[in-house]
């Protein structure tokens, strides 16, 4: 049987068997309301996340004690009220990367060349309702800045508020839980 010839473009989903290997992660579907005024993007959700389905299911992650104490969401709810209650605030959950290989769970450990980003610039020209994203630490936006930026339409970048947060992961203990707090407590006002 013939082979058939090779495509000179490259997959763009993570379809190889490399990119299928112990060490491949993928993300979570989005996770937004009917209007969503601020997207906060991580880069790739943690082993434990990832092995409970949730979002920032680490136990020492002080993500949703920060959504607490911005939004007023109860850190101490079911995880699915904890969702519905951010999303009537106008506030979804996204990672910038769909895909990558990773060993472990942090960030550093995210192998550069096997970063596949979700479809975030489709959603934004679908949504024009999300006026905020706010990056989930240094990896969310500079794999935002590295496959996303460029994807979304210049008209449509200019009108977005891009903000950088501490990273409210475990790993990230150079900065006091007030002075994350205080730098995340800017998505409580009005986006403009």
């Amino acid at each position: 049987m013939p082979r058939r010839p090779k495509s000179p473009l490259p997959d763009l989903l993570p379809e190889t068997p490399a990119a299928n290997g112990p060490d491949h992660v993928q993300s979570f579907a989005p996770r937004l309301g009917r209007r969503c005024r601020v997207l906060i993007l991580g880069s790739m959700p943690g082993a434990r996340s990832l092995a409970a389905g949730q979002y920032y299911a680490h136990p020492q992650n002080q993500f949703w004690p920060t959504m607490q104490a911005v939004f007023g969401v109860d850190a101490a709810l079911p995880y699915e009220r904890r969702i519905a209650g951010l999303q009537a605030c106008g506030v979804g959950l996204w990672d910038v990367l769909h895909g990558c290989e990773r060993r472990g769970s942090l960030d550093s450990a995210i192998t550069a060349e096997s970063e596949v980003p979700n479809a975030i610039a489709d959603l934004l020209a679908q949504r024009c309702d999300i006026a905020v994203l706010a990056f989930n630490g240094a990896k969310a936006a500079q794999a935002f800045r590295r496959h996303v930026a460029a994807q979304i339409a210049p008209s449509r970048l200019a009108a977005l508020s891009l903000r950088a947060l501490p990273s409210t992961s475990p790993a990230h203990a150079s900065m006091s839980r007030d002075e994350k707090l205080r730098r995340w407590s800017i998505l409580a006002a009005p986006a403009g």
